[in-house]
C-alpha cells in the first residue's frame, strides 16, 4: 500500500493495540484519514467496538481516542469510500 498512503494526509495518530490469538501482536501506529475522500456518512464511527472515531466540525471522520484502538479495522473495512487506512506496526517493527 505504499502508493496508497500519498493519498492520506493530515490525521496520523499513534496509539497501541493489541492482536491476541495465534496472530502477531500488533502497534498502532495511526489512523489515516483521507478528507477528500470522507462524505461524512458516519458508518466507521457507528461500526467502532471502542468508540474511537467521531465526526468532527467538517462532518469528517477523526480519531479521538486512538489509545482506545483495538485494531480490529472494521472502520477500514466498512468504509464505502476508502477514505480511512489503520496502519499497524508488527511487534518486532521499530
Amino acid at each position: 500500500m505504499s502508493g496508497i498512503g500519498n493519498l492520506f494526509k493530515g490525521t496520523e495518530t499513534g496509539g497501541s493495540c493489541v492482536i491476541g490469538g495465534s496472530m502477531a501482536k500488533k502497534k498502532l501506529k495511526g489512523h489515516r484519514i483521507n478528507r477528500d475522500w470522507c462524505k461524512g456518512c458516519g458508518i466507521c464511527v457507528r461500526f467502532c467496538p471502542k468508540g474511537v472515531l467521531e465526526l468532527d466540525a467538517a462532518d469528517k471522520a477523526a480519531a479521538v481516542r486512538p489509545r482506545e484502538c483495538i485494531c480490529c479495522r472494521l472502520c477500514e473495512l466498512r468504509c464505502p469510500d476508502l477514505a480511512i487506512e489503520v496502519v499497524v506496526e508488527d511487534e518486532d517493527d521499530d
